[in-house]
C-alpha cells in the first residue's frame, strides 16, 4: 500500500477530496463544483482538521466564483454563499479564517483569488513541518531523546492538512530521529477518528501504534506507560485555553494528574487572539445519530436524547505548551500567545 496521499486537492476547476467517512476500509476520492455539495461535504466530515478546513474554505471560495460566473448569480448571492461556506464549522477557526482572508482578493479577479488559494495550501504544507521540528525539539529538550511512548486524540496528521500533521506530523518527526517506542492512538468517538484515521496514517507511515478506547487513556497515562500526550487544536484563545475533539481535556487532565507534558500542537491562524478565554469559543453541538446509530444501526433506545459536543475546551492551565509553525508557547511558565 502506498504511503502517499492528499486529503484535499484542487484539480480542472474542482476540488477533490479524500472522502475520511470511507477510510480505512476504502481510499474514494469525491469531486466538487457546486458550494451547497462542498458545504455538505464539510459538515459531514468527508474533509476535516482545522489546517485542511483551512485550505478547504480557500478552494471554497474559487469554487463559489466559478459556480456565481456559471450560473448567473449576482454579486450578492455570491457573498451569501460565502457567508454560508464561512460559517459551516463554526468551531473551526480556520475555515472562517481562510474564507475571509481569500475572499479580499475578490476584487482582483478570480485569478488572484486562485493564486491566493495555492500560496495559501503551500504556507500550511511548509507549516507542518515546522511544527514538527519545533515540536520534536520541545519535547527531546523536556525528556531526553530516547524512544518516547505518545498518546494523541483525534486524528491531526496528512488528513487534517496538506502536510505531515500538527500533533501527528511531531510525532513523525520523531519516528524520522528515531523517538518513538509506541503510539497510543484514542479511538475517538463518536466517529472514530482515531481508530480508523490516526490508526491508518500510523500503519502507512510504519510508526508501532496500538488503538485504546477514550476511556482507558487516564489509565494509560496515571499507569506510566505514556511518557507525553500531543492533540492539535481548532481555536485556541490568546491565554492558551484550546477548544479539541471531544475527549481531549480528559487527556489533560490526566497527563497533568501524572506530571508528564501535554502538547497542543496547531498552526498559528488557529490562534484567535480575538478572544482572550475559552469561554468565549463557540461549541458545535452535533445529531443524536451519531451516538444512537452506527453505520445505520441503531444502538440506543429510540426517543434516546443525547448531550453531543464535537468539541471540549481545555484549559491553559492543564496544557505544557502550544507548539505553532513559528514558535513553542510555554503556557505552563505563564505565556500567552
Amino acid at each position: 500500500m502506498s504511503s502517499a496521499f492528499e486529503a484535499i486537492v484542487w484539480q480542472d476547476g474542482k476540488i477533490i477530496l479524500l472522502d475520511q467517512t470511507k477510510i480505512p476500509t476504502s481510499e474514494t476520492y469525491n469531486s466538487y463544483d457546486e458550494v451547497a455539495d462542498f458545504i455538505g461535504a464539510i459538515q459531514n466530515l468527508v474533509v476535516r482538521g482545522a489546517p485542511a478546513l483551512g485550505v478547504a474554505g480557500a478552494y471554497g471560495v474559487v469554487l463559489a466564483i466559478d459556480e456565481a460566473s456559471r450560473k448567473g448569480l449576482s454579486a450578492k448571492e455570491l457573498e451569501h454563499n460565502l457567508d454560508l461556506l464561512r460559517d459551516a464549522r463554526p468551531t473551526a477557526v480556520n475555515l472562517a479564517w481562510a474564507v475571509e482572508q481569500i475572499r479580499k482578493h475578490l476584487p482582483a479577479g478570480r485569478d488572484a483569488v486562485l493564486a491566493a488559494a495555492h500560496q495559501l495550501a503551500r504556507e500550511d504544507k511548509e507549516s507542518s513541518t515546522s511544527m514538527g521540528n519545533i515540536g520534536a525539539d520541545w519535547l527531546i529538550n523536556k525528556l531526553g531523546s530516547k524512544p518516547l511512548t505518545l498518546l494523541t486524540h483525534c486524528n491531526t496528521g496528512s488528513l487534517a492538512t496538506t502536510g505531515t500533521g500538527t500533533a501527528l506530523g511531531v510525532i513523525k518527526e520523531l519516528h524520522k530521529r528515531g523517538n518513538v517506542k509506541e503510539v497510543y492512538a484514542d479511538e475517538t468517538r463518536p466517529l472514530l477518528q482515531g481508530s480508523r484515521l490516526t490508526a491508518w496514517e500510523l500503519m502507512k507511515s510504519d510508526i508501532p501504534y496500538r488503538i485504546e478506547p477514550d476511556g482507558a487513556a487516564a489509565m494509560a497515562i496515571l499507569s506510566g506507560r505514556i511518557d507525553a500526550a500531543l492533540i492539535g487544536a481548532d481555536r485556541i484563545a490568546k491565554n492558551g485555553d484550546s477548544a479539541n475533539k471531544i475527549g481531549s481535556l480528559g487527556v489533560a487532565l490526566a497527563c497533568h494528574a501524572a506530571g508528564i507534558p501535554f502538547l497542543v500542537v496547531a498552526p498559528e491562524s488557529t490562534v484567535d487572539r480575538s478572544i482572550a478565554t475559552g469561554e468565549e469559543i463557540h461549541i458545535e453541538i452535533r445529531g443524536d445519530e451519531e451516538l444512537t446509530h452506527f453505520k445505520g444501526v441503531q444502538v440506543a433506545p429510540i426517543g434516546a436524547k443525547t448531550f453531543n459536543p464535537a468539541f471540549d475546551v481545555t484549559p491553559a492551565k492543564y496544557i505544557s505548551a502550544v507548539i505553532t509553525e513559528k514558535q513553542s508557547y510555554e503556557i505552563e511558565k505563564g505565556e500567552t500567545l
